[in-house]
């Protein structure tokens, strides 16, 4: 065979090889709709999130399963087996698709069937012996950034076995102009893009309706003076994004409310419980802890990280600078500001300030009390930082053992959802927008010093949306509406 005619094959062969993974993600991306759409499943793969993802995407996932978490798994046996999936009657879950397929590889002499397998698996789930929780109405008091991105991820869930439905929003006033301003800002994002479904106002009732599901705008200076079950809202989460309220005096105000059951800020608080979703949920007392907070952006990026640090070497000390997207308390030129620096003007400017992380993780992390500093600095982008974490260590360690432990904690165990183990050379903060999880551990960065003793390591977070997915992580489970989850 020529040259000519033997890269002619090759391409050939190749690009059939690859059309037939495409087939086989359009069949994997079917399951995932009827799952989620008729049974309330939901599948993801080694974490990453299925839903709404394209081919390349699903094709995408596959390899990082290979590359990162070094589980070289089919697409046509992920697909197998989200087809046989569907035929079990199972409750409402969460499954690592992913996770499943490489212990089929491993285990599938000793079963006759894939159904055989999955039962043995997921036969806990059935709908015999587990109840779909019923979902908890969600008032989200404040409508700036946070509180537009957390309104997108719970209509996202509707009328698919969601757990958290969002009933109201709740701003300091409400007419047509205003209706019109939020609608608009929900469904444009200059740094999220635009909201992939439909908006409509009704300008009689004061209600936005988002892909079909009627939320209500309330305008109300006194929370205490809301008369949320007129709206039909009971027994609901109000998540407080205003940063007004900062204390538990203060957030006590929402429980005056007729049906408010829990208050989550999303800021650091005084006096209640600061949480870090994956790292100290257990400690909510969900008897009497009624107001909650979920800390900060930058905590709960460098908790994940430092938790698993302190758990496996021990911290001695260290410092942690952030590198931060600037925010709305700065000024887009330079004006007067009541704090140093952040006068000047956020586009084109590096500005340093205080960051209260480093005391926030001793509130979430207790033995790291007295062992860390910190502080920050905003730069010139809407959205992505980075934590550069400098730890003395107690034990002498290795590049590849940081790694190693980081790894297992992102791939298994507690901390799945909050840290993102990346590989990626080019990593650069554009590239984590979007994000899901609250920490992007940029390994290619790491450092260990001679000594083994010195460590620096770098932690990209989506300072918006990853945040808002622990936030709603915690809505979840102060909430009681958890599913079965298979990671």
């Amino acid at each position: 065979m020529s040259q000519n005619a033997l890269h002619a094959e090759t391409y050939s062969n190749e690009l059939k090889v690859y059309v037939n993974q495409e087939k086989a993600a359009v069949d994997l991306i079917h399951s995932i709709g009827t799952l989620l759409f008729e049974k309330s499943i939901e599948l993801v793969l080694f974490r990453n999130h299925l839903v709404d993802k394209s081919i390349s995407d699903i094709l995408r996932y596959h390899r990082y399963a290979a590359e990162v978490v070094g589980k070289p798994i089919s697409v046509f046996d992920t697909a197998e087996l989200a087809r046989e999936i569907f035929k079990m009657d199972l409750a409402p879950a969460k499954i690592d698709i992913g996770r499943l397929a490489d212990e089929w590889l491993q285990e599938r002499d000793s079963f006759d069937t894939h159904r055989d397998f999955l039962d043995s698996r997921l036969g806990k789930f059935s709908t015999r012996d587990n109840r779909a929780p019923e979902p908890r109405d969600v008032i989200l008091f404040g409508f700036g950034r946070i509180g537009r991105l957390a309104a997108r991820e719970l209509i996202k869930q509707a009328g698919k076995g969601q757990q958290l439905r969002l009933r109201a929003i709740v701003t300091r006033t409400v007419d047509e102009t205003q209706l019109k301003k939020r609608a608009a800002l929900l469904a444009n994002d200059s740094v999220h893009g635009r909201f992939p479904g439909t908006i409509d106002i009704d300008y009689n009732d004061s209600a936005l309706i988002i892909n079909g599901q009627r939320v209500q705008m309330i305008g109300a200076n006194d929370p205490s003076s809301i008369d949320y079950e007129s709206y039909g809202i009971s027994n609901a989460v109000l998540i407080d994004n205003t940063g007004a309220f900062k204390d538990k005096e203060a957030l006590s105000i929402h429980l005056k409310a007729n049906v408010v059951e829990r208050v989550i800020l999303t800021a650091p608080g005084k006096g209640i419980p600061n949480i870090v979703y994956g790292i100290n949920q257990k400690q909510i007392d969900l008897e009497n802890d009624k107001i909650i907070c979920a800390a900060s952006c930058t905590t709960n990026a460098i908790v994940p990280v430092l938790h698993v640090i302190e758990e496996n070497l021990g911290i001695e000390k260290g410092h942690i600078e952030t590198v931060h997207a600037y925010t709305n308390d700065q000024n887009l030129l330079d004006n007067m500001h009541k704090k140093e620096r952040r006068g000047r003007s956020a586009a084109i400017n590096m500005v340093i300030t205080e960051t209260g992380a480093g005391k926030a993780v001793t509130k979430v992390i207790p033995s790291l009390e007295g062992k860390l500093t910190a502080n920050a600095v905003r730069v010139p982008v809407p959205n992505g930082s980075l934590a550069i974490m400098h730890l003395s260590v107690n034990k002498k360690t290795s590049r590849e053992e940081i790694l190693e432990m980081v790894k297992k904690s992102a791939m298994s165990g507690d901390l799945v959802n909050q840290i993102f183990y990346s590989i990626n050379e080019e990593l650069v903060s554009n590239d984590i927008i979007g994000n899901e999880c609250c920490s992007v551990f940029d390994s290619p960065a790491t450092i260990v010093a001679d000594s083994g003793k010195d460590i620096v390591l770098y932690a990209w977070y989506d300072n918006e949306f990853g945040y808002t997915k622990q936030v709603i992580r915690l809505a979840k489970y102060v909430a009681n509406v958890r599913r079965n989850i298979y990671y």
